[in-house]
This record gives structure tokens, sequence and C-alpha cells, in this order.
């Protein structure tokens, strides 16, 4: 995304790419130039916001990662911390309520967030999620006379279940009772990176499982994209493999970051099997760390993830790039969405590229609609993109979601400048534009490449997966007016309208034996008849009590507030799905979810998941707030067990 006009940009481009500043007067007449220490993962999100006002973000996980929270002191609390204030809302749920199932199975108050999810294609009760898991926060052993909590990171946890998602499995509880958290990339799973996560999932068709994840140091370059084969054993039950590494580096000026899978698994497909993994290539300037460029990169396996083909960039002149996506339709073409730009362009796209050979060739890229990037919505403070999620329907046709702010009076998607904040202004976004989370599709049947590697398809102009949602304002819950701790008032706010965000995409698939006693599907189950997709609605506001004085480091600070502050508007979170082929829309989530538990409110994923097996029944699987666990050890701290809420993932399933 860019914020001034294409020739200003191109006097000014060099400069960008140098020093890694703001795109303004002021950093065209400037003389300094900032350096960056690159080195470090902290390094590398500094240069990248820097970039301001392009929308480049590390991975949500990394981010994180990055912050530098420090352990606890050693030797750990002996008694236990005492929290003077927990904070909490008596307006949340206490548990995630049925028919919603909680995912990961921890009692320990660990955090878990950003899921990913798959579907068997042969077994439709058969579904693994993954999802960064901070289990290992919870665990009171020792290692060397340290607590566990106080060396784990964030690590790639995975679940499984059998019965189509009415239960799940496991659990991990020490470094020697790992349960299905990924082997083998981070320190605490006999790996050698500091932390892992960012999790992507994929089926083949003979049943077998593949998981991407990202591995890094936090104070150190190495970095990879890992891909883990899992295996069901006769009894049901899910062993992961070794790790293979992708674009494996120890170069401070690369980071591998945002991956995606995907595996042809289509019976009858010219690439069967074959396994497909896209990420973004951040690449600094080694001498000051200047940011300068983000290409997507592409690889392949023809033997079941045991290797990769060596990494290639597949985007051309697009390089300014994030959030890839790659999918695969019935006959094998591979899709890779992503969003990007080019030197010179105005706003952001999201754009599209297909082979037809398995990856060997790649056609022109294609942008599909311009975004103008979302900021976090009204009322919270948790990190946000607009990244795109994709699927090909059995018939072929592609379809493909992201999120855009689109000014409220629009009756037609644009990319309006009112609704870019680095022109308009944040508050002016926010008076007169909201989060929508909208779906295009291409052209069925006019998608052919032509012999200069362009296409003859175009895609439907975008409009909002959740119409109704998107169309209404927030309901107002809570004790409205509330009176401050210096006596003053803070009433409701005023009427709003909805943001929706973060979209998935599933469309059911059919296996060999789907079908009736003569080789058909009926009209209304054929998996064609069907096409989910889903997102979150910010639909719900409510007063929230902030912490004036949080206890130091910042991790025991999240959970022991030493003084209580002023309330402020909250927006809570519920979670949608439609079926776009015949427009109903069902609301998922059984509770409103409060975003500002865990990480300071800033941080509950990137994306959220949906998949659908051949029994044309969705699987959505989102971040959830509502379960009330108690915690003892957290980042090396012991505490006198406290009951705080915790983010968790949850799943539901249902068919319509």
């Amino acid at each position: 995304m860019r914020i001034i006009p294409a020739l200003v940009l191109l006097v000014l481009g060099v400069l960008v790419i140098a020093t890694g500043a703001p795109v303004s007067a002021a950093s065209a007449n400037s003389l300094s130039r900032p350096t960056f220490d690159i080195t470090t993962l902290s390094g590398k999100v500094a240069s990248l916001i820097a970039t301001a006002p392009l929308p480049l973000r590390v991975s949500s996980i990394i981010e994180r990662e990055a912050d530098g929270i420090p352990a606890a002191p050693d030797p750990t609390p002996t008694a236990g911390i005492t929290p003077a204030h927990v904070l909490s809302s008596p307006l949340d749920g206490t548990s995630v309520v049925s028919p919603a199932v909680t995912v990961n199975q921890d009692i320990h108050a660990a955090s878990q967030n950003e899921p990913a999810i798959a579907v068997d294609p042969n077994r439709p009760n058969r579904i693994v999620v993954g999802a960064n898991d901070y289990v290992s926060r919870t665990w009171s052993c020792e290692i060397q006379g340290v607590p566990c909590s106080a060396l784990g990171d964030g690590y790639s946890g995975t679940y499984f279940s059998n019965d189509g998602g009415a239960t799940w499995c496991c659990v991990a509880t020490d470094p020697d009772h790992l349960g299905t958290l990924i082997p083998g990339v981070t320190r605490l799973s006999g790996g050698q990176y500091d932390a892992g996560g960012d999790s992507a999932l994929a089926f083949d068709s003979r049943g077998k499982v593949y998981f991407a994840g990202l591995g890094f140091d936090r104070t150190a370059p190495p970095n990879t994209v890992a891909v883990n084969r899992g295996t069901f054993a006769k009894h049901g039950a899910l062993r992961w493999g070794p790790p293979t590494f992708i674009g494996q580096t120890t170069d401070p000026a690369i980071l591998n970051d945002k991956e995606w899978i995907a595996a042809d698994s289509n019976h009858g497909s010219p690439f069967q099997d074959r396994v497909y993994v896209t990420w973004t290539r951040f690449v600094f300037d080694p001498s000051t760390g200047a940011y300068i460029e983000s290409p997507i990169a592409f690889a392949s396996s023809k033997d079941g993830g045991a290797t990769f083909s060596d990494p290639r960039l597949i985007v051309r002149d697009v390089i300014f790039d994030q959030g890839s996506r790659v999918v695969v339709g019935p006959d094998g073409t591979v899709f890779v969405f992503w969003e990007g730009s080019r030197a010179g362009d105005e706003f952001n796209s999201i754009w599209m590229v297909k082979s037809g050979n398995g990856g060997k060739k790649w056609s022109k890229p294609v942008a599909i609609a311009p975004v103008v990037d979302i900021i976090p919505p009204a009322n919270t403070v948790f990190r946000v993109n607009s990244f795109p999620a994709a699927d090909v329907a059995p018939d072929g046709t592609v379809f493909v979601a992201w999120s855009s702010e689109v000014r409220n009076t629009a009756s037609r998607y644009t990319a309006d400048p009112v609704c870019a904040s680095w022109i308009s202004g944040t508050a002016s976004v926010y008076a007169n534009c909201h989060s929508a989370a909208v779906w295009s599709k291409l052209t069925r049947g006019e998608d052919d490449e032509r012999e200069d590697g362009d296409h003859r398809g175009t895609f439907t102009t975008p409009v909002p997966i959740l119409p109704s949602v998107d169309a209404s304002n927030r309901r107002v819950e809570g004790p409205y007016p509330v009176t401050q701790p210096d006596g003053s008032v803070l009433n409701a706010p005023a009427p709003r309208r909805v943001d929706t965000f973060w979209p998935a995409i599933a469309s059911p698939r059919p296996d060999r034996e789907d079908h009736d006693e003569e080789g058909r599907h009926s009209q209304d189950d054929r998996p064609s008849s069907r096409v989910y997709m889903s997102a979150y609605a910010a639909d719900v506001v409510s007063p929230w009590q902030t912490c004036r004085r949080p206890d130091s480091p910042t991790s025991r600070g999240r959970i022991n507030c030493l003084e209580l502050g002023p309330f402020v508007n909250n927006a809570r979170l519920d979670y949608f799905v439609r079926n776009v082929r015949n427009g109903v829309i069902m609301r998922v989530t059984t509770h409103p979810i409060n975003s500002r538990y865990h990480f300071g409110g800033g941080f509950i994923g990137d994306y959220t998941g949906l998949a659908a097996g051949s029994d044309n029944r969705f699987h959505a699987v989102w971040t959830d707030t509502n379960n009330q666990q108690t915690v003892t050890w957290w980042y090396g701290d012991e505490f006198v067990p406290t009951v705080v809420h915790q983010q968790d993932i949850v799943v539901l399933s249902g068919r319509f």
C-alpha cells in the first residue's frame, strides 16, 4: 500500500528502500538514515515498522516473541505471587458452551491462538487442528534448576479428532511428554530453534497430513520454514515425523515468514499427492538493516515432504508482499494468492498466480482487487491484517476472500482514500468506514492461460461475506453509564457499523465413495452445492476496566494488576459461517469473545480456520477467551493458583 501518487513514489522510492523510513516530505528531506540490528527479531520488526505507512508486518507469533519479555529472575518465588487485581468482566463467560468444543486439552491456562484446520478427504470424521501453543509456559518442571516455563517459547501445537470434532487429543505436560506438539523444530521439542508456530495444515489423498510452520531464534539470525508429515495409526493416534527444513538460513538479511501449505489430494490429478509450500521472504539491507523487499517464495515436494525443490520467487515485479495462500484445484492446477504491491502502486491489491504443470511455470500476477488495509476494529487494540484466504470448489470455481476498509455509505466495493488511515487519519476511518470481510470468484470457464502467461478470466466485484451482519450496527451490552474511578461517567458509544475481518473459505470435495448406488450425488448433497465462508464480527460493545499500573516485568503484569484504571468501551467478537451458495448465515460462537485477555489484548493471532469434509459438514475454528482456568506457572513466575481467562482454540461443526 502506498500513500502518495505514483510520480512522487518514483522520486522517493530509492530513499524508502535504502532507509526503511516512512514516505513523507520530511523523510525525503531528512539526511538521517536509521539503522537496525537485524540479527535479532526485534530489529527486523523495527525495520518493518519504519516502512510505515506500508502495512508490512511479520507474523504475529514472531512479533510476540520479538517483544523481549524477560523471564522471571532466578531463583523463582517460593511462595507464589498473589495478584492484587485480575482483570475480568462479569459479562464474559466462564466456559465455552456446547455445541462449540474446546480443542486444546491443557487445563493450566496456557494460551493457544491462530488456528489452522484440515479434514481427511477419505475420512470426513478425521480432523487435525494446529495453533500457536504456549503450553510450556504452564509446566511446573525444572531443567537444571530453571523452570520449564521460563525456558519455553511459542510452540507449534496440534490436536486431532476421529469423531467429527466432538472430542480432541492431546496435551503436552513436560519435555518428556510432548503429546502432539510438533517435534524437531524448537529446543524443548528436540530441535534447534527458540520458538515455532504460524500453523498451516493439509491432507493428501492417502490420508497423510502435513504441518507447515516456522522455526526461529529471538536474538540470533537463524530461521526456517519447516514441514512435518503426520501419520495416523490403525487405532487412530496421530504421530508426527521429523521436520524437513525449507529456506533454512543464518543470514541476518533474510527472514522466512508467514508460510502456507497445500497438498494435491485429487484422485486422477497428474500431480496427485504433490505438496506445495509458499511463504514471504523478507529481505533487508545487510549494512543498514532497512527493508528492501518481500516477495513470495514457493517450493514443492514429490516424495511426501521428505525433500523439497529449491525455493523460487513467483511474483515477478510484485515484490512488496505478505500473507500468501496456496490452494489446488480438482485438475491439479495450483493457485497462489497474496496481498502486495509493485513500486508505484497507490494501494495494495490481492494478487494471484497459477501453475498448470505442478509449479514449473507460473502465470503473470493478476491483481484481483485493490485493498485498503484494515485497522484494529473500533474499541479493540489487537493487531490485524488484510491477508487473503482461498479455495477451489469441486467444479473448478476459484474463490478468494480478504478484509478491507470500506466506506459506510458505499454501494459498491472500491479503494476509497477516505478509508485509508495513512491518508485521512485513523479518526476519519473510524468515523466514516468499517472493516469488511469480502469475497470474489474467478469467472467460471474463462480462466484459461494464454501463451503469454496472462489470464482471460475476470474476478467478480467483491461483496461482503456476511451482508446482514456487515449492514448492521453493534449491539450495546453492559451497565452503561459507568462511573469512573475519578467520578466521571463513561456512556455507551454512538451506533457504529459492525467490523468483520479474518475470513476463511472451505468447499467440500467428494471422495471416491461419495455417491449413490448409480454414482451420482443428489442435487442438494453434492459437495459443489456448498461453499462455506467465515469471519469474525466485532458486533458487541461493553465496558471494560483497564489496568493503570501492571506488575513488572510485562509477562507478570498480564496477570497481576497493581492498580485498576478507567473503564473503556470494548468491542467483543462473534464468529459466523455462511454458505454463499444458499445465503444462509450461522453464528457459531456461543458467547461473545473478549479480546482483552492474554497478551495485553494486543494479539489473538493473524487468522481463523475453516475446513469441510466430503460429508458436506463444515468445521469452523477460532480463538476464544470464554474459558476460565487456574494458572500457577507463567513465563517463569509462580503464582498462588489464580483463576484467569485464557485464549483457547474452539471448533464448531455443522451443515446447511
